[in-house]
C-alpha cells in the first residue's frame, strides 16, 4: 500500500470542518480525531479497491551492448491479464549508472490488452548494467492511495568501452597502405619483402629503382616492397592498482583500452595476429586466436566488464601468461603505470627475461601539466611540486626502463594511443617487425 498527495490534501482540507465544528459546541480534538479517522478508512478503502498490480505481466525487450556514452533505450511491456484497468505509475528498476530517468512513469493498461513503454538509457559507466524487477503502482479509484507490487522481470546490457580513439585510425591505415605499397609514395626498410613492379611516379624513392627492369621496358620501372605478415603482436593491460588513478576524466585502464583496441584494429589491417592479456595476479580477460573483422568486437566484449585491483601486479605470472600465449611474439606491448621507482622495482627486475626475446614497449598513461599559475597561493606550489617529483620519478624509470632492453612511452591518455600507432608502423617501415 502507498498513499498519493491527494490524500494529504485531503487531511488538510480536514481544517474547515472542524473549524465549524468547534463553533458548534464540538470539541476541536474529537472532531480532528474523527477526521483523521475518516480519511484513514478512506484511504484503506481506496486501497483495497484498487486493482491488483500483480496480474500484470512483464516483458522487455534491451540491447545486448552499447557503447558507453551511447544513447539507448529499453522497451518494457506490460500486459493485463486482470478484469480492471491499471492506473498507476511504474519503476525500471535500472542501476544509477545507467542513466535512466527519476521520474515514475504513467500508466493506464485495459484489461487484456498490452502497452509498450520505452526507457531512455544513457550509460555512464562500462562493464555490466542490469535491471531486475519493475516496480508497478495501482492507483484506487479515489486516487487516495493504491496498492504497490513488485515484479521480476531480469534484463542486463553490457557497455561496452567506447573506442573514441577510432578517429586515428584512417590515417595510420593510409600510412600503412603506403608501407604496403598500394600508393603512389613507397618506403623501404630493411628486411620488408619485394611486392611487384610498377612504374616511376614523381617523388618516389629512387633507390628503389629496378634498373634490369627499366632496360627491358620503355620506361622506368620501381621495385615496391611490402612489411612482413603474420607477425604476433601481443598486448598486456596491467588491471592492479596502479590502474585505478585517475587520470584527466576517467581512469588509467580507460586510456589503456582506447590504446589496445587502436593498435589491435591496425594490426589486423596488417596482417599480423594480436593476443590480448589482461593481467594482475590472475588472468581477468584473454582475446588469442582471433583474427580480421571479429577481432575488436572480441576485445571489446572481454574488455567491458574488467575493473582495476586494489593489489599489486605480480610481472613474473604476467609474463609467464605471455610465453603460454604465442611462444614466438614479435612485439609485445605492456600498457600500465611504472612512473614510481619503488612500486617499478618489481617490474623492472621481470622485464629483461622478456625484452631479450623480443621488442617490447612499455605505454603509460599521464596527466598533462597543468598551466602555471600567475600568483600561486601555498596550495598550487605544493601541487606543481609534487607534480614536478613525479616527473622526475617517471623519467628515472623510463630511463630504467631502456637500460632493460625495451621502449618507454608516455603521454596523455588522448595522445597515447596514436603515439603507440606511430611506433608500431615505424618498426614496421624499419623491417623490425
Amino acid at each position: 500500500m502507498y498513499l498519493t498527495g491527494r490524500l494529504v490534501l485531503l487531511v488538510a482540507l480536514g481544517a474547515v470542518p472542524v473549524v465549524l465544528l468547534s463553533t458548534a459546541g464540538v470539541d476541536a480534538w474529537l472532531a480532528t480525531a474523527g477526521w483523521v479517522l475518516f480519511c484513514t478508512i478512506a484511504a484503506i478503502g481506496d486501497a483495497a479497491a484498487a486493482p491488483d498490480p500483480r496480474r500484470l505481466e512483464v516483458s522487455r525487450r534491451v540491447p545486448g551492448r552499447v557503447l558507453l556514452g551511447e544513447h539507448t533505450a529499453a522497451d518494457v511491456r506490460l500486459r493485463n491479464d486482470g478484469s480492471r484497468t491499471v492506473h498507476g505509475r511504474f519503476r525500471d528498476a535500472w542501476q544509477p549508472t545507467a542513466g535512466a530517468p527519476d521520474a515514475r512513469i504513467p500508466l493506464a493498461v485495459p484489461p487484456g490488452e498490452s502497452r509498450t513503454f520505452t526507457i531512455p538509457l544513457l550509460p555512464r559507466r562500462r562493464g555490466e548494467l542490469r535491471s531486475r524487477f519493475v516496480v508497478i503502482r495501482s492507483d484506487g479509484p479515489l486516487r487516495l492511495a493504491g496498492r504497490q507490487a513488485r515484479l521480476d522481470s531480469p534484463g542486463a546490457i553490457r557497455v561496452l568501452p567506447p573506442f573514441t580513439a577510432r578517429r586515428h585510425l584512417p590515417s595510420r591505415l593510409a600510412r600503412l597502405r603506403e608501407l604496403d605499397g598500394n600508393t603512389s609514395v613507397q618506403m623501404r626498410g630493411q628486411g620488408t619483402e619485394f611486392d611487384s613492379l610498377r612504374e616511376y611516379v614523381r617523388g618516389d624513392d629512387v633507390r628503389s629503382i629496378d634498373w634490369r627492369a627499366t632496360a627491358r621496358a620503355s620506361t622506368t620501372m620501381l621495385r615496391t616492397w611490402r612489411p612482413e605478415r603474420d607477425r604476433h603482436v601481443v598486448i598486456v593491460i596491467d588491471t592492479g592498482r596502479t590502474s585505478a588513478a585517475r587520470v584527466g576524466d576517467g581512469v588509467r585502464m580507460d586510456a589503456a583500452m582506447e590504446a589496445a583496441l587502436l593498435l589491435a584494429a591496425l594490426a589486423t589491417r596488417a596482417g599480423d595476429h594480436t593476443h590480448l592479456l589482461m593481467f594482475d595476479r590472475v588472468t581477468r580477460a584473454r582475446v588469442t586466436r582471433v583474427d580480421g573483422p571479429a577481432l575488436l568486437p572480441a576485445l571489446v566484449d572481454a574488455m567491458a566488464p574488467i575493473e582495476p585491483q586494489l593489489i599489486d601486479t605480480d610481472w613474473d605470472a604476467a609474463f609467464a601468461q605471455v610465453r603460454r600465449l604465442t611462444s614466438r611474439p614479435s612485439l609485445v606491448v605492456l600498457l600500465t603505470a611504472q612512473d614510481s621507482t619503488d612500486a617499478a622495482r618489481g617490474f623492472l627486475g621481470s622485464l629483461p627475461a622478456l625484452s631479450q626475446r623480443t621488442h617490447v614497449l612499455v605505454g603509460t598513461v599521464t596527466d598533462e601539466p597543468a598551466p602555471r599559475e600567475q600568483r600561486p597561493d601555498a596550495a598550487s606550489v605544493y601541487r606543481e611540486a609534487a607534480a614536478e617529483k613525479t616527473a622526475r620519478d617517471a623519467a628515472v624509470v623510463a630511463a630504467a626502463i631502456g637500460r632493460a632492453g625495451a621502449e618507454a612511452i608516455a603521454d596523455s591518455p588522448d595522445r597515447l594511443p596514436p603515439r603507440i600507432a606511430d611506433r608500431y608502423l615505424a618498426l614496421k617501415a624499419a623491417g623490425r617487425l
